[in-house]
């Protein structure tokens, strides 16, 4: 009777356990989603090794409004990972909410709707950054040079693909 006791309280930590990893991940110090997209607020952000002006600066990005994914929060300090997996340490006054997406595909068609069948309004390049509008199931809206259209999820970095936006 005690063997089976336990084996049932075991079956119901894990069936629990599953379900707090199902819960949304939060910022200790923002309470916002981990991780998170934003993008860099500035044409000159220093990554450094650590959470702190001492720690040694890595490199620095140089392209303003580059998307970016916050993975871990630590005071004034944000830990953010780019498109290629490259990541360190960046204060958060470097930070946007403003979010940008870089297209993944080159001569990405943008179409005039959410449709692969309507007109095509222009293409953009591999690694152009633009700004994120409206996203629905598997297409977002998104602008750049003066173009805007919609674009399939997958073709993207900087959009997560659950992600609706209104």
């Amino acid at each position: 009777m005690i063997r089976k006791t336990v084996l049932t309280g075991l079956v119901a930590a894990l069936l629990c356990g599953s379900g707090a990893l199902a819960e949304e991940e939060r910022g200790s110090v923002t309470n916002l989603p981990l991780p998170r997209f934003v993008s860099l607020k500035s044409s000159e952000v220093n990554v450094r090794r650590g959470p702190s002006l001492t720690h040694r600066i890595d490199w620095v990005y140089k392209r303003r409004d580059l998307p970016v994914e916050v993975t871990a929060e630590y005071g004034h300090w944000r830990r953010v990972r780019d498109r290629d997996g490259a990541g360190g340490w960046v204060h958060y006054s470097l930070l946007s909410g403003v979010r940008t997406v870089i297209v993944d595909q080159d001569m990405l068609e943008l179409h005039s709707r959410a449709d692969g069948n309507s007109p095509v309004e222009a293409k953009l390049a591999l690694g152009v950054v633009a700004r994120l509008g409206e996203c629905v199931a598997d297409w977002c809206e998104i602008s750049a040079g003066g173009y805007d259209g919609w674009a399939p999820k997958a073709t993207l970095w900087g959009v997560d693909p659950e992600e609706l936006r209104d």
